[in-house]
């Protein structure tokens, strides 16, 4: 295999590897750096750098009201109390930004994803489902109720709560649950999305297709969190002027 030593120092440290009789074997090594060495800034090197949750959050916040990158960068630099104590550079900020609205997964997920919801369509006709797909049609944002979330919208869903919230799932996407509460004070899911980010536009969208799976009756009240995008969305689709102005908790 070629190999690509790096240019811009000329360094010659490194190990040769050779294989022979299906053995590896270390042929040779240098120990000399032509640089200064610093070990405590091996949480830089690309392997070890990454963006934890909270980064993101903030990331996204700032993203959403206009903040530029670098500005925001210098925000998380602030609150980690200096450069040293973060895991990560400028440019995995503006990777992070760059991936938020790239489509959802890989071809294959794409296909498994609609083969289970035609599949669950073909099991229960009420089993309600939307995509949203780039201008190459490739999927950004998903919603769906099943039959039993539908018709807890009809008997639980005049005051409903909503959210943005973080799972572990490997495309580190916001899920966007509809919940409400039945009669014994229990909740219950009205219907959930996977959404590309959390903006004005995905949120319009998603508000959208929920109140297609509600058969267009929009709800008498919503309880979010103070998310400007959340609110100008609402703004945008509720009609009720006294949801846009009790809403917030």
């Amino acid at each position: 295999m070629k190999t690509l030593p790096t240019q811009r120092k000329q360094c010659p440290a490194r190990i040769t590897v050779v294989r022979r009789e299906d053995k590896w074997m270390i042929s040779s090594v240098v120990h000399e750096h032509n640089h200064d060495v610093s070990p405590s800034k091996s949480r830089l090197i690309r392997g070890n750098r990454k963006l934890n949750m909270q980064a993101k959050r903030t990331l996204d916040i700032k993203d959403e009201t206009g903040v530029r990158i670098h500005k925001s960068f210098r925000s998380l630099v602030c609150d980690a109390g200096g450069f040293e104590n973060l895991h990560f550079v400028e440019r995995d900020t503006r990777n992070y930004i760059g991936q938020q609205r790239r489509p959802l997964g890989k071809e294959g997920d794409i296909q498994a994803l609609l083969n289970h919801f035609s599949s669950m369509r073909e099991l229960n006709k009420d089993f309600f489902f939307e995509i949203d797909v780039d201008a190459d049609n490739r999927i950004i944002n998903i919603f769906w109720a099943d039959g039993r979330s539908r018709a807890a919208c009809a008997n639980f869903g005049d005051i409903v709560s909503f959210d943005t919230t973080y799972l572990t799932n490997k495309y580190d996407m916001p899920f966007a649950p509809f919940v409400g509460v039945k009669h014994h004070g229990q909740s219950i899911l009205l219907g959930c999305g996977h959404l590309c980010a959390e903006d004005t536009c995905t949120f319009v969208w998603l508000f959208q297709s929920w109140l297609r799976c509600r058969e267009n009756k929009a709800p008498q009240g919503i309880v979010t969190d103070q998310c400007k995008a959340m609110q100008n969305a609402i703004e945008i689709i509720f009609p009720n002027p006294l949801l846009h102005k009790h809403h917030f908790l």
